[in-house]
């Protein structure tokens, strides 16, 4: 199984399942570190994940692009994520759509009201009423974070039964979600990332 790519045209060609190992190890690599942290939910834990150092590298946001975009549902009309971790995923899946000939709009949900202008929440082209919209997330802890862009959406009149994660830190958050009636899937768990992570010399 080859480890990485050497040229950035090998990442828009490769097997979906390598290019799974590929960035399951970009995050492993790059994005996981031990220590004594405080997530933004306000848990402690003894790692951290920064999504951004893999979702803002153009292989690992290309590689990203690929994935998710391959299993989202036909009926897929759009997708979104709050900003600022799911910024760069948003915006893969969006530019790989329309390399795919399946164009997808992306929208960015602001924490809080713009200041100016409309004073938007959400950020991105105008979509009809009902259109189907999935939630993208780089990490989920407790799943409160990517509740409030489903609540945004929802408030705007787009359908969104399901979100996505890159990563699921396993802390309650498939649980919250399946509470609140959506879907909710994930590329990777923190058990796959910690099991590369600790064999790193």
């Amino acid at each position: 199984m080859k480890a990485d790519f050497s040229l950035i045209s090998d990442i828009a060609t490769a097997d979906l399942t390598e290019l799974r190992h590929y960035l399951l190890k970009l995050f492993a690599d790059l994005a996981y570190q031990e220590g004594d942290f405080v997530l933004s939910s306000g848990q402690p834990s003894t790692y951290y994940l920064n999504g951004k150092k893999v979702t803002l590298r153009a292989d690992g946001a290309l590689a990203i692009g690929r994935l998710v975009l391959a299993q989202l549902s036909s009926d897929t009309d759009a997708v979104a994520g709050l900003t600022l971790g799911a910024d760069p995923i948003v915006t893969a899946v969006s530019v790989v759509s329309a390399y795919e000939n399946r164009p997808l709009p992306a929208f960015i949900i602001r924490k809080e009201a713009k200041g100016h202008g409309t004073q938007a929440y959400i950020e991105g082209p105008d979509l009809a009423e009902g259109s189907k919209v999935v939630v993208l997330e780089d990490v989920v802890t407790t799943g409160k974070s990517a509740m409030l862009a489903v609540e945004r959406l929802r408030g705007a009149g787009y359908i969104v039964e399901e979100v996505f994660s890159l990563i699921d830190r396993e802390q309650g958050g498939a649980a919250f979600y399946q509470e609140q009636g959506l879907g909710f899937r994930t590329l990777f768990s923190i058990r796959d990332i910690q099991a590369i992570a600790k064999t790193k010399p």
